[in-house]
């Protein structure tokens, strides 16, 4: 039944039934059950309507977020779809993974008081509607134009690309180094936040849509993909672990987060993996301590509970209000029982041969940085231990050497190893081949890797386009 707008003043935000945290903390299974229909569309029905809707300027790809919000009110569902497609080519998996809380809901109008719109399940609402309709349809162009493109990297960055190229028209080939479609949505981040059938699922509609995948693969040969393809897209995203120096850190025991996530998600596919059933990269029965406060931390603690831990604690050395993850994962974590150590950073590790403790010191923020973020000092005399079996390492990501792995000493980077482009063109310093996601940007969300996917897709339409048009005027 069609739901009233402007609903907001009447009626609490809700989010979707969330399964007990002593149930979950048994099984990888997403956390949070679908919406039914008259749910999704009352809450939808609390959107304000406002004249300048800041969830749609703070969502990295500017969904139409209002409008969409207001046909699931009315229950026109399918236009409702078409809508958040148009500008998403990954919805479903933005309404599960994106931290709605520090983009879109958190900068609702109706957030202070009346607390946002519950726009991510929405969104996945309609979209899971949309597959269960069989309204989700391949990408099929109206003609094909005769040029190709060699993408490298499957992840999100690499596939928004792809899909927006083949509606164009152009013969699409995707390159990864894994055996699986989907890069970190399918290795880094778990179960219980993106069930993996769903990504499967994108595969095989862009496989229905003409795009091939070759996996298993790695590209150490640029120029032999540029002479295959009429332009290449490098989407590689950084999986290059950040390290830290401390005394004791090369102790048995001591792992980086992807090593980990990766273990775990391929334990999930059935894969066999002799890390993982060897101990070394599995919490059962240990103490755990993940170091680090973002998405990636949150993803750590939150399996090791899966795993069977015997306690897990997350050390950040800032406090709850200034770390960079989602606050409704740190909730999430908090019921599950996982243990925040606020304020705290790792000096040494101790152990034999393998680590079993973890010394500590407390801190305090002082003043700002040139970021404005305040900058954590140590606390004189304030050593502590805690013990552990297992430490996680989730200090972020760093690039590869790129132009050593694609054997192109011409392809220039950064200071900081990503690749320098032109962001007018989004072309790096080789001729017809183009960057985008990560490996540009730096460790960063799915969603604007999506975003770059997409941009970068229409300048190399037109950089194509150009050409062609030359070609022909020189004929």
């Amino acid at each position: 039944m069609p739901q009233k707008l402007l609903k907001f003043v009447s009626v609490d935000k809700a989010m979707p039934q969330k399964r007990l945290a002593s149930e979950r903390r048994r099984d990888f299974d997403e956390i949070y059950r679908e919406f039914a229909a008259e749910k999704a569309a009352e809450q939808a029905g609390r959107c304000s309507q406002c004249g300048i809707p800041f969830c749609q300027v703070h969502c990295p790809l500017h969904n139409n977020i209002p409008d969409w919000l207001k046909l699931t009110a009315e229950g026109r569902l399918e236009e409702a779809y078409e809508v958040a497609s148009a500008t998403n080519n990954l919805p479903e998996i933005c309404g599960r993974i994106c931290p709605q809380d520090r983009l879109c809901e958190g900068n609702c109008v109706i957030e202070k008081g009346f607390s946002s719109v519950t726009i991510g399940a929405v969104e996945r609402y309609i979209t899971e509607t949309a597959w269960e309709q069989g309204w989700v349809q391949p990408a099929k162009p109206r003609r094909e134009n005769g040029r190709s493109i060699g993408v490298i990297g499957a992840g999100p960055a690499g596939l928004a690309a792809a899909e927006q190229m083949r509606r164009k028209g152009y013969a699409v080939e995707v390159y990864d180094r894994y055996d699986r479609v989907g890069g970190l949505l399918v290795y880094g981040i778990p179960n219980f936040k993106l069930e993996k059938h769903v990504v499967a699922r994108r595969q095989a509609l862009y496989e229905a849509a003409g795009i091939r995948f070759t996996l298993n693969t790695e590209v150490r040969d640029l120029e032999a993909l540029r002479a295959r393809h009429d332009a290449v897209l490098i989407a590689t995203g950084v999986y290059k672990a950040r390290e830290m120096a401390a005394p004791g850190i090369g102790l048995a025991g001591i792992v980086p987060a992807l090593a980990y996530l990766t273990a775990s998600n391929r334990v999930g596919f059935g894969d066999k993996v002799p890390e993982f059933e060897s101990g070394v990269l599995n919490a059962a029965g240990k103490n755990v301590v993940v170091i680090g406060g973002g998405d990636t931390a949150m993803d750590c603690v939150r399996t090791a509970i899966r795993q069977g831990a015997k306690s897990v604690k997350c050390l950040y050395r800032r406090d709850r209000a200034n770390m960079p993850g989602s606050q409704r994962e740190v909730a999430h974590a908090e019921e599950e029982g996982v243990e925040f150590v606020w304020l705290a950073a790792p000096e040494a590790f101790i152990g034999e041969g393998r680590v079993s403790k973890v010394r500590a010191h407390r801190m305090h923020l002082g003043i700002p940085d040139s970021t404005g973020r305040q900058v954590p000092q140590p606390i004189e005399g304030s050593t502590f231990h805690l013990d552990a079996e297992l430490v996680i390492l989730a200090l972020g990501f760093d690039p590869e050497d790129v132009p050593g792995l694609l054997a192109a000493p011409d392809l220039r980077v950064t200071r900081w190893g990503t690749l320098k482009i032109d962001f007018r063109t989004m072309m790096t310093s080789l001729d017809g081949v183009f960057a985008a996601g990560d490996i540009v940007r730096g460790a960063s969300l799915v969603v604007w890797a999506i975003r770059d996917g997409r941009d970068v897709a229409e300048q190399m339409h037109r950089y194509l386009e150009a050409r062609h048009s030359a070609a022909l005027a020189a004929e």
